[in-house]
């Protein structure tokens, strides 16, 4: 969205950035961007982005293959978080680790909290849905925003969109298949060491997908990261099946298939989620922006139609709601 609660998007100024990664830690954050495993295909020269990567806790963040693809150095020696918030006077904290990274998630989410700092939370760990977060929060009067973010035209949310079609046709959902693969880190870190189960992804978007349903409760859902392939790089590929009913119990089936570029998918939500988070710290709002989780974000702790998110949201933005 061009403007988004008074902020368009050359308003963004990004400050700092964390990292393990022993060849990213100490560079600027245009050039931090370009270091391998990085795969995507730039639409910017990044040369303006002159804030420095500073080293963060490891903790819980490599424990999957991509550990053979993330160098680290002992030498380099973690920050101190809360410190460094506060000297950068950072707004906004966006949290994309890998998927099963809860201790670190949860590291700096407290960290920023307890600077006065907002939290969108990007990745499937359990911030905006963690009470004891919530209420550091609320306390400090800073938004949350989360978990787990959305893409633009993905997987999910038109896997979503067409399962909430079935009820508003009066058509019946029984089963549901949706498959991924990919070949950025993303995908190499959910295929291995059971880090799609573990770190809440399956949950995360079968919750997205069939939560609305009348019927939730009995339809066979299965959504899988199924492989990673190298040299697809950022494109994400996936397929989606959905099997129902129609008038007189007569049967009816859906398949689409999608191919996009994963970063850029999320990115325009991500966006829009730190400005929303912006427009919330100006105004003191303390815990979770329910609007705002729910549109852009797979697993919510409100899950809410997206049209009533929407809804809710643009009102927030006016004034008309406080959260």
């Amino acid at each position: 969205m061009p403007e988004l609660g008074g902020y368009t998007i050359p308003n963004l100024e990004f400050v700092v950035g964390f990292d393990v990664h022993k060849d990213k830690v100490g560079k600027s954050l245009g050039e931090s961007i370009f270091v391998a495993p990085n795969c995507v295909e730039f639409l910017h020269n990044a040369d303006s982005q002159t804030g420095q990567v500073l080293k963060g806790e490891v903790l819980d963040g490599l424990d999957s293959a991509i550990g053979e693809f993330v160098p680290t150095d002992q030498s380099q020696q973690p920050v101190d978080l809360e410190e460094v918030f506060r000297k950068y006077e950072i707004d906004v904290l966006i949290i994309l680790l890998p998927t099963g990274s809860q201790k670190a998630a949860e590291y700096y989410a407290r960290a920023a909290i307890a600077a006065g700092c907002a939290v969108v939370n990007g990745m499937p760990a359990a911030i905006a849905n963690n009470e004891e977060l919530i209420k550091q929060a609320e306390d400090k009067k800073v938004p949350i925003i989360g978990d787990d973010i959305k893409s633009q035209i993905g997987a999910t949310i038109t896997h979503r969109a067409l399962t909430n079609l079935f009820p508003i046709r009066h058509a019946i959902v029984d089963r549901t298949i949706q498959l991924d693969w990919g070949g950025d880190m993303d995908f190499r870190n959910l295929t291995s060491n059971q880090r799609y189960d573990t770190g809440g992804k399956r949950r995360s978007k079968t919750e997205a997908v069939i939560d609305g349903l009348p019927n939730r409760d009995t339809i066979e859902a299965h959504v899988s990261a199924v492989d990673y392939i190298p040299f697809l790089k950022n494109q994400k590929e996936a397929y989606t099946r959905i099997e129902g009913r129609i008038f007189g119990g007569k049967s009816v089936r859906l398949d689409l298939m999608i191919q996009v570029q994963d970063a850029y998918n999320s990115a325009g939500i991500l966006v829009d989620a730190l400005r929303v988070a912006m427009v919330g710290k100006q105004r003191s709002v303390g815990g979770v922006i329910h609007s705002a989780a729910s549109l852009f974000n797979k697993r919510p702790p409100k899950q809410l139609p997206d049209t009533l998110a929407n809804e809710r949201l643009q009102k927030f933005l006016n004034g008309e709601l406080d959260n």
